[in-house]
């Protein structure tokens, strides 16, 4: 994928340290716990990356994101283009239907997001599609402008 470039650059290195060490901030961020031995609310305190899949259609030209926002509306989730860069926010939110301290286990995350993708140079922003069905949303734009689309010249 040579024209599209993923940027976050320590989301990666976040889950790699959780996955090696199994260490987590808990109770408000005042103290670590090791993974197993966490309260039933702390993995819910972490901050919220939806998952995300990146397509490149280079037979038609697209590329597509896909991002995985369980239980999410559309109007809770908003899309920007500044800078040559899409950046997909939103926010979960948590729900106030049970005591807060009812719960046994809680793995549901909540919270505000954000995820952000480098665009090809030269797309437009009505070049840009999105929509969302079933929690999932899929953000499509043309890998390379038609304008910056190389060119044969034939030599007479």
């Amino acid at each position: 994928m040579s024209s599209v470039f993923y940027y976050e650059p320590y989301y990666e290195f976040e889950k790699l340290l959780d996955d090696a060490f199994g260490y987590h901030q808990a109770n408000g961020g005042n103290q670590l716990q090791r993974r197993g031995v966490e309260s039933p609310v702390a993995s819910t305190n972490r901050p919220l990356k939806p998952r995300m899949d990146l397509h490149e259609d280079s037979a038609n030209n697209m590329v597509t994101a896909t991002f995985e926002l369980p239980g999410l509306k559309k109007e809770n989730v908003a899309i920007d283009v500044h800078n040559g860069r899409l950046t997909v926010s939103g926010e979960s939110k948590l729900s106030t239907e049970h005591d807060e301290h009812g719960y046994a286990i809680r793995e549901r995350r909540h919270g505000k997001f954000s995820r952000t993708l480098q665009l090809p140079q030269g797309v437009k922003e009505d070049e840009i599609k999105a929509r969302m069905e079933d929690g999932v949303l899929l953000v499509s734009f043309p890998k390379t402008s038609t304008e910056l689309t190389p060119r044969k010249i034939n030599i007479s």
